[in-house]
Order: C-alpha cells, then structure tokens, then sequence
C-alpha cells in the first residue's frame, strides 16, 4: 500500500443529485488536477450520475458498481479499497466508496457499518483519502448517527466538520451481535478428522435447497476453509448449521475459538501476513459475511443468493 502519510476518512451527508455531484465532483477533480489516481466505487445509478457530470474526465477514473463487487461488504477492503490503492504504490488515491445505500437489507447493515468502522484501521498512516457518500433523504437518522461514529469528518450543506461522535472501536463492539436463529437447519458436528464429511454435507444440502453450478462448488470451497478454521483456531472442531431463508442459502460455522483480529480475511494477500487467506477467499465467494465473535466463541454465517 502507500508509504506513511495523512489518511482522510469524510462521509458526505447529500439530500439529491445536485448535492451529491457538489461533494463527488470536486472531490474526483482536485484529485486528477493533483495527478492522484481516483476510483469512484457507488450504485450505478450514481455512477452514471457523476460520470456524466465529469464529461471527458471520467476517462481519467476508475468506476466500480458496488452492487455487484460490493455486495459482500467484507470484500470492499481487500476487492475494491486496498486493491486500488496497492496497485499504485507510492502514490495518494482518491476513492469515493458508497457501501451504505437505501436497497441494504438489515441483514446486510451489520456488516456495512461494520466495514465503515474498519476503514479507519486498515488505512491508518497511509496516503488515501476515502469519502463516504450518505444519502440523508432516503437513509434513516440511525444510519446517518453510525455514519458519524465510523467517520472522523462529516460534510454536508452547512461544509466540512470534525465529528464530534467518531468513535469506530465502539461501533465495532456494537454490532459484534448474535445471530438470529434460524426456524430449522441441519446439523453437522465435525473434528479434525471432519473435513470431507463437511464438504460432502454442505453439497448435499446445498443442492437439496437450490445451488447448483459454480455455487455449489464455492459453498464446497467455503465450508472447507470455515471448518479447517474451526480445527485449526476453535478448539479441533465445530458445528455446520445450512438452512435456506427467502432469498439465499445460509451456511454457519461455530467454533470455540476467537477471532481477536477484526482485519482478518480483508487484507489482501500476498503481503507476507501469516493467516487469514481462508477466510479472505470466503469474503470473495459470499453475498454476505456475518461474524459474531467473544472469547466464549465465535460463528460466521455465509450466505449465498439462490436466484443471483
């Protein structure tokens, strides 16, 4: 990544289109006038938004649906963050990033603003500037309240603060919750000599509940790096819970152990860093991460669309 420098970490509180391309645009132009690299990561339809606003100078950007590479918030870091700034080292990037939109279900929501919060700890020390768009007509005030607690300035109509509630480790611990349970899930206690009965598990209810194709061959794959986890940092074994909810397949994986390292599986690898890469290639195969850690003990939950 960049050597040590200042990073900047602002959300932009806007209330329509032209409020949105007064905080972008500038943003995106003082960054290619300073020769800076600049990726631009939201919804299409704000992509489309402001590359038109930019007229010959979106040539000059890097635009990224975040719908689509975004939609498992714990792949925003090492997918789209980190990838573009390591792929210009030495130099200061420009990202406008939008994880949190009005279309993010509350299942989704943990995990965003969770990512929100871990931003402020993956670009510690480093030459980036990160801004947050937040639509403030369509979001809720306890998004917008957890957007000032993960950001340590906020922009909006009256200009450029520092927030007063920046607290991320708070969040963090916030929204480290337990998962719902589920109405019904089969069941699997596996251990260290488990693995291949929890890959064979997870195809046989992943096809009985609708996967099929490459997915199923990921959920294999996903299961395989959860449970190899499970024996090698909870303890020798674990509990695999699939079940199907409206939309996806969930998969979890339940452990003893604790996960202490809240960059763990996004940072990309690579780097000389021990550990981590199983959960980084899960972050890559999910629709969603959720991880619910204490020292008691620690359950992930994969989810995979049925209808992607």
């Amino acid at each position: 990544m960049n050597g040590s420098g200042v990073f900047h970490h602002p959300a932009l509180f806007y209330r329509g289109d032209d409020a949105y391309l007064a905080g972008t645009s500038p943003f995106v132009r003082e960054g290619l006038a300073a020769g800076d690299p600049v990726a631009v990561a939201a919804p299409e339809s704000r992509l489309s938004l402001l590359r038109d606003h930019l007229g010959a100078a979106a040539h000059h950007v890097k635009f990224v649906d975040m719908t689509v590479v975004g939609r498992n918030p714990g792949w925003i870091i090492p997918g789209i963050l980190r990838s573009f700034a390591d792929a210009h080292p030495g130099r200061r990037v420009r990202i406008i990033g939008e994880p949190i939109w009005a279309g993010r279900s509350e299942t989704e929501y943990p995990a965003c603003v969770q990512h929100e919060a871990l931003i402020n700890l993956a670009f510690a020390g480093h030459s980036a500037s990160i801004l947050c768009p937040y639509d403030a007509e369509h979001l809720s005030s306890d998004v917008l309240e957890d957007a000032a607690a993960t950001h340590p300035v906020l922009i909006d109509h009256k200009g450029e603060r520092a927030s007063a509630a920046f607290a991320p480790e708070s969040i963090l611990q916030t929204w480290n919750r337990p998962h719902p349970e589920p109405a019904s899930a089969a069941v699997l206690t596996f251990d260290d000599g488990g693995l291949a009965q929890a890959r064979c598990f997870a195809l046989h209810h992943g096809a009985r509940l609708g996967l099929a194709g490459d997915r199923l061959a990921d959920l294999e794959l996903a299961v395989n790096e959860l449970a190899a986890n499970s024996i090698v940092h909870g303890g020798d074994s674990g509990t695999l819970r699939i079940w199907a909810d409206d939309e996806h397949l969930v998969c979890e994986v339940s452990d003893a152990g604790h996960l202490a390292d809240p960059l763990a599986g996004r940072r990309p690898a690579g780097l000389g860093i021990d550990g981590g890469r199983g959960l980084l290639l899960v972050n890559h195969i999910a629709d969603l991460i959720r991880t619910h850690t204490t020292p008691r003990g620690t359950s992930i939950r994969l989810y995979l669309a049925l209808n992607p």
